[in-house]
C-alpha cells in the first residue's frame, strides 16, 4: 500500500516566492545594515581598541615602576636557569633576549 500525503500537505510547506533575494545587509526592509555596521565600528568599536590600549599601557608602566622598587628576591631553585651547554651568542651565559633587570643569571641577579 502506497503512502498518500493528505490534500493540504502542499500547504504546510512554506511558500519561498515571496521571499526578498539579495544579500540580508542589503535586501528588502532591512537595507543599509551595513552602513549601520559601518558606523558603529567606528563610533564604538575603535575608540574601545583605544581605551583598552591606553588602560594597558598605563597598568603596565605601574608594573615596572613596581619591579624597579621592589624586585623578587633570587631563590637558587636546582631546577631552574640550568645550563647544559653554553648559549651560541655573547658569553653563553646570557639568553638572546636577557634582561638584567628581570631575569636572573643561575647564580643571581647581576646588577
Amino acid at each position: 500500500m502506497a503512502w498518500r500525503l493528505p490534500r493540504n500537505a502542499l500547504s504546510l510547506t512554506r511558500s519561498y516566492s515571496s521571499a526578498v533575494h539579495g544579500s540580508s545587509a542589503s535586501a528588502g526592509e532591512h537595507s543599509g545594515g551595513s552602513r549601520v555596521w559601518k558606523l558603529m565600528s567606528f563610533t564604538v568599536a575603535v575608540p574601545g581598541v583605544i581605551v583598552c590600549f591606553i588602560n594597558a599601557h598605563i597598568k603596565e608602566k605601574e608594573e615596572l615602576e613596581h619591579l624597579e622598587k621592589h624586585r623578587p628576591a633570587f631563590v637558587p631553585y636546582d631546577h631552574l636557569r640550568l645550563r647544559t651547554k653554553k648559549f651560541p651568542w655573547g658569553d653563553g651565559n646570557h639568553s638572546l633576549f636577557h634582561n638584567p633587570k628581570a631575569n636572573a643569571l643561575p647564580d643571581g641577579y647581576e646588577e
